[in-house]
């Protein structure tokens, strides 16, 4: 049995109750989402302690029984979680884009789709289907059509009449290998085949789900997403009076809209309410503004080698991006800011269930690559 001297725990506490009541500054910044200053508060809280009664007495059961409640509860792994997933969509990409004939145009293909990546669109379609209650295998074909729609992204983007990129995912792009016309063809055969997966290897799910999931799929990459957001890119480089609006218009069709179809595809197809879906989309429109304004900030700040693919390419061609507006330093305050604002669209969820996109969220904030 120990001892604990009551008159040094209630100072103790009183001091740390203090401390907890303490303020961090505040920093006002403008919020593209909506266009207005928005208060960022700083990450380096202290934690509050809630005051509680003790016992003067404490027994070495107690405090074994208390550590083996807390071993008990099972903690999330995202690194597990991650390997798990994202090996269950390598062996599904692989399975559904075999090698056959005519060859040139399948090598293509997998060459592109099979080229590693970090996985984060078919993890979050997976995640959001476990979360109102689906399963991987429901949403693993259209985690895979959306994977490869972003390769088809990625393949056109790199071409010499958009970007012209020498290096994807460390490697030649696409049309350094196979030419730039067979890379035009994979990029086409991509986005074919991406709807025919989803409408014909979805299984256990009502047609008219996947119905709406084929009809939210198409409009993410249609003139109202993706498409909308690159023809705008295209025409704003070297304009003088890009503002944070239109950049936010770029970047929220761009690349938001193609993340946010993952998400709500994942929820349509594990039978999501519409009010599940909608919380889920808001998350996703976040974490997809998220994405982009983290992948400016890389762009500036880490090498060719590091990120695997060319850095700074945005400021040689003269590209409005968020540093370029708002400077680094704010840039992360936003980038924290829509952190926070996606996570709370996670409220009222299982919390357990919820863990891998909050997870996710939080890895697409501090991705370093």
């Amino acid at each position: 049995m120990s001892c604990v001297n009551l008159s040094t725990w209630v100072q103790t506490c009183s001091l740390f109750n203090q401390a907890g009541r303490s303020r961090s500054p505040s920093f006002q910044i403008l919020h593209p989402l909506k266009n207005i200053p928005v208060s960022i508060i700083s990450q380096k809280r202290r934690r509050p302690i809630s005051s509680f009664s003790v016992s003067a007495v404490l027994t070495k059961q107690d405090t074994l029984r208390e550590e083996e409640e807390s071993e008990s509860e099972p903690t999330f792994s995202f690194k597990g979680y991650v390997a798990q997933k994202a090996n269950s969509v390598n062996q599904a990409l692989e399975a559904c884009v075999s090698l056959k004939d005519p060859k040139k145009i399948h090598e293509a293909m997998r060459y592109s789709l099979l080229a590693g990546g970090k996985r984060v669109r078919p993890m979050l379609c997976i995640a959001a289907c476990e979360l109102v209650g689906g399963t991987e295998s429901i949403a693993m074909p259209a985690a895979c059509a959306v994977e490869m729609i972003h390769t088809m992204s990625l393949i056109h983007d790199d071409l010499p009449c958009m970007d012209n990129d020498d290096l994807r995912r460390g490697k030649p792009t696409n049309h350094k290998v196979f030419g730039e016309d067979v890379a035009v063809l994979a990029g086409d055969a991509l986005l074919a085949f991406a709807f025919e997966h989803i409408a014909v290897s979805t299984v256990g799910v009502p047609p008219a789900r996947v119905i709406r999931a084929v009809g939210e799929l198409a409009r993410s990459i249609g003139t109202e997403g993706l498409v909308a957001g690159q023809v705008v890119d295209i025409c704003s480089e070297g304009l003088t009076d890009v503002g944070l609006e239109h950049l936010e218009f770029i970047h929220l069709h761009k690349t938001a809209a193609l993340l946010e179809a993952a998400v709500v595809l994942g929820a349509i197809l594990g039978g999501g309410s519409h009010e599940e879906v909608e919380k889920l989309r808001n998350f996703a429109r976040y974490i997809g503004l998220l994405f982009q304004v983290v992948d400016d900030i890389l762009d500036v700040t880490k090498s060719s080698q590091e990120l695997g693919k060319t850095a700074g390419k945005d400021l040689v061609a003269d590209k409005a991006t968020y540093p370029k507006l708002m400077g680094i330093e704010k840039s992360k305050e936003l980038a924290d800011k829509l952190n926070k604002d996606a996570q709370d669209q996670l409220s009222g969820f299982d919390p357990k269930k919820a863990a891998p996109l909050i997870a996710l969220a939080n890895y697409i904030a501090n991705r370093q690559n």
